[in-house]
Formats: structure tokens, sequence, C-alpha cells
């Protein structure tokens, strides 16, 4: 059987992202990403839980969320998992870590330092005509 991995994560970024060259010339930018959730517990208490979501972007979409980017940006961010494993210099063991390696991204919440207050990008290039005009869609106007 076929596998999917698919993964939408919202949150805020942890710190910087961080743009590095591999060897072979291709950008990969690393960042991570606080995701919260709020819950109630057994006692009706509402508590809030954090998780910390490493990422990777590659090429043109890494290099633009490095530019644009800074850490507290708010980010919606899609794509896929991908599990890593290497063995630890110092100690030896065994080791493994699970990303999201980034197909799809969009800027949430406010403007970072020095950027658009939205922006937009994806690993795929866009069909979109650039003379759609910035009007409101009447619905009664919607056959169905």
């Amino acid at each position: 059987m076929r596998g999917f991995s698919k993964a939408i994560i919202t949150g805020n970024l942890t710190r910087d992202p961080e743009l590095r060259t591999t060897p072979n010339g291709a950008s990969v930018c690393s960042f991570s990403v606080a995701v919260n959730r709020v819950y109630r517990d057994s006692n009706g208490e509402q508590k809030e839980d954090v998780s910390f979501i490493d990422c990777s972007a590659w090429g043109k979409l890494g290099e633009m969320i490095n530019q644009y980017a800074k850490k507290g940006s708010g980010v919606l961010v899609s794509g896929r998992l991908d599990q890593r494993s290497w063995e630890d210099k110092t100690s030896g063991q065994k080791r493994s870590r699970v990303e999201i390696v980034v197909e799809d991204f969009n800027f949430t919440g406010s403007a970072p330092a020095g950027g658009a207050s939205s922006a937009s990008a994806s690993s795929a290039p866009s069909d979109m005509p650039d003379d759609i005009p910035d009007e409101e869609i009447d619905l009664s106007d919607v056959p169905f």
C-alpha cells in the first residue's frame, strides 16, 4: 500500500529562520513553529499546551521565508512529514527527528518587521492572472 503524509500547522516562529546552502548548491531554510493548544482538564480547568515543530523549506520557498519571516511571525505551514535518523557523534546513541518539509505557507497576523502585512507562497507556480479586479462578489450572483 502506498503511504500518504500531510501536515498543516499554524503558529509563531520561535526564532529567526536559518538559511544554509548544501554542498551541491541547494538552499534550505530551517525554522521552528510554536503551536498552542487550549483545552479543559478533567476538573474543568482551562490549560494550555505548546508544541514546537521543526520545519525546513527548500529552494525559492525557503529563501522567501528567510527574507520575510522573523522570530514571532505568524505562519501557516503545510507540507509532508519527514523523519531523519543519525548517530550522535558524542554519545554514539541513535537519534531521530520528525520535521515538516514545507510545500506551502502563508504569513498570518501582523506584519513582520520590514515586511508586508501578509504574503503567500507555494512551491508550485501560480496560474492566477494579474488583472483580477478587487471588487466584492455579490453572493446573489452565484448560480448555485
